[in-house]
């Protein structure tokens, strides 16, 4: 028989203790498609007398992760501590200039330093695989890298976060606020004590950069990302939505064009008739559109054990069956250089809500601040009328620049009539 593929698991939290879970309750099947048994021989966590629900004899335990990559009976090490820095960043380091494969489901790790360690990879010609690390589950990675090698993709998209999703779900089919719904997000676990990675859009900006890099096979460039969350969003927000035919929903948006690439997180309203709408609860989506296959969405759950470990042990598949493929699909000499396009060139339309006082001359004082700042009005929405109280007023412009749109957004801020700091979302045709 041919010797296993032994296997180091740094981190045995839900993911890792999923990975040692799923390796050897599907031994049978995963050996069949590796060709070879994969066996996991040591481990490293940081506290050995907690119950994970796995058993855990006769594998060797080290303290301290950073000593794996020098087990000299380790074959490949999955990381899957977490945290751009520290131990995570520390064993991923040392694995790969000992030489050894590098499975992670790590995106802040590689969102900040996938440049520097897919340089070190390469230089030792040893995979540096990270399926795991966007979108759970969905094999986005694999899709792009290969399924959609032959093919120049102009825009990846998605639902990358799905704690967002969540909560924006539950607001739009209850009607209720932000806070309310990320209480009960929290309470079931759907969202951290400390929600702000999820809710602040930087969960979903580190997948995006990854899958940027991957589409266009550029270096990671996490710092030019423009990135908004959802905490603004409320279910007055979600109900004109509703209302105007679309659905409120996270996304990561990356876009190849003449002036370079450009890529954003930020709430966006889209069409209730667009199959991304419909995409609900926990569960991701990501989108590529490719000069020869057109647009091709993939869907499935983001996070959790099972989801994870599927797409950890689909890396450790290849790795086995000796499937290597550059980092980011090309190799070092290849890399795009495109610059990074700033979000103040972007071009789109938007959705604007104001709360006003109900007088009159109001309207003409926005739409005058609009006017000169070349932005054009495409509707206008205003139910009821209560003389001298606050009313909501929605304007939906046509496609502007968001340099003038900012601009605009100030100015209308400080007209004496708005009350509070508009709202404003983009609007994403599909």
């Amino acid at each position: 028989m041919t010797r296993p593929l032994s296997i180091a698991v740094a981190g045995l939290g839900t993911v890792g203790a999923g990975v040692v879970t799923l390796l050897r309750q599907n031994a049978d099947i995963i050996a069949a498609r590796a060709g070879r048994p994969i066996a996991v021989t040591a481990v490293s966590a940081r506290d050995r007398g907690r119950d994970r629900g796995i058993a855990l004899g006769g594998l060797r335990w080290y303290d301290d992760p950073v000593a794996l990559a020098t087990d000299p009976n380790v074959d490949v090490v999955v990381e899957v501590i977490g945290g751009s820095e520290g131990p995570a960043r520390a064993l991923v380091e040392a694995a790969l200039a000992a030489g050894k494969p590098v499975v992670t489901a790590n995106k802040a790790l590689l969102a900040i330093h996938g440049a520097a360690l897919a340089a070190t990879a390469e230089a030792a010609n040893v995979p540096l695989a990270f399926e795991a690390a966007v979108a759970g589950g969905i094999p986005a990675i694999k899709a792009i890298r290969e399924g959609l090698a032959a093919n120049r993709i102009s825009r990846v998209a998605g639902i990358l976060n799905g704690t967002c999703n969540y909560i924006l779900t539950v607001m739009r089919e209850r009607g209720r606020e932000f806070a309310d719904v990320l209480a009960d997000a929290q309470k079931l676990g759907y969202a951290e004590a400390d929600p702000s990675f999820d809710v602040d859009g930087i969960d979903a900006a580190h997948k995006l950069s990854i899958l940027a890099a991957m589409a266009f096979g550029r270096p990671v460039a996490f710092e030019d990302l423009h990135v908004e969350g959802i905490r603004r969003v409320s279910a007055l927000d979600i109900a004109f939505a509703t209302e105007l035919g679309y659905r409120i929903k996270l996304l990561g948006i990356a876009r190849r064009t003449d002036a370079g690439i450009e890529a954003r997180v930020h709430p966006c309203m889209v069409p209730q008739s667009a199959p991304i709408a419909r995409v609900d609860g926990v569960f991701n989506a990501v989108v590529a559109e490719g000069d020869f296959v057109g647009r091709v969405m993939l869907e499935g759950r983001g996070a959790g054990a099972g989801p994870t470990a599927s797409a950890v042990v689909a890396d450790l598949i290849d790795i086995a069956r000796g499937r290597h493929t550059p980092v980011w699909g090309v190799g070092a000499d290849q890399l795009s250089h495109a610059p990074s396009v700033p979000m103040s060139a972007h071009v789109g339309a938007y959705y604007l809500r104001l709360m006003v006082v109900d007088r009159p001359g109001v309207i003409a004082d926005v739409t005058a601040v609009l006017r000169d700042e070349g932005v054009s009005l495409e509707s206008m929405l205003q139910r009821g009328r209560s003389p001298g109280e606050a009313v909501p007023v929605v304007l939906i412009t046509h496609e502007t620049g968001e340099a003038a749109m900012r601009a605009a957004l100030v100015r209308i801020a400080a007209l004496n009539a708005v009350l509070e700091e508009p709202a404003l979302i983009r609007i994403e045709p599909a």
